[in-house]
């Protein structure tokens, strides 16, 4: 298939793809004519990069994947550099949750000061989710 055909059933445009090319994630065969051909493994490569992407991985994250595929295995995370990218995007949302854990506790204990400050106690009509 071409590029415009492989962009749409990607969903994605042809400008990505071209950048995916640059940055090897995506081969770059050509047929006699000089146009760019791909294929239906080209597909699932951008459907793990798009995946991935979707859960917040960086573009250079998802090599190691690209590169399993590419290896022909079934799926882009049956290798071990894919897991050990796996295990450092878990350590960093540990990371993030924990973070944004102590921020909400310490605006919670804020709002706790604030409304016992208050003269008479808390507004009924501020209170949050209400």
């Amino acid at each position: 298939m071409r590029i415009g055909e492989l962009a749409e059933r990607a969903g994605t445009t042809t400008r990505t793809l071209r950048y995916y090319e640059s940055r090897g994630l995506l081969p770059a065969r050509r047929a006699v004519n000089g146009y760019r051909t791909y294929d239906e493994g080209d597909v699932r490569l951008l459907q793990q990069i798009r995946t991935l992407q979707d859960f917040g991985f960086e573009l250079e994250e998802t090599r190691p994947f690209v590169e399993c595929l590419r290896a022909g295995h079934p799926a882009g995370d049956a290798c071990p550099a894919s897991l050990a990218v796996y295990r450092r995007k878990l350590a960093e949302l540990d990371e993030l949750i924990g973070r944004l854990q102590a921020v909400r506790d310490q605006v919670g204990a804020q709002l706790v000061r604030a409304e016992a400050e208050l003269p008479g106690g808390p507004d009924p009509q501020c209170e949050l989710g209400g």
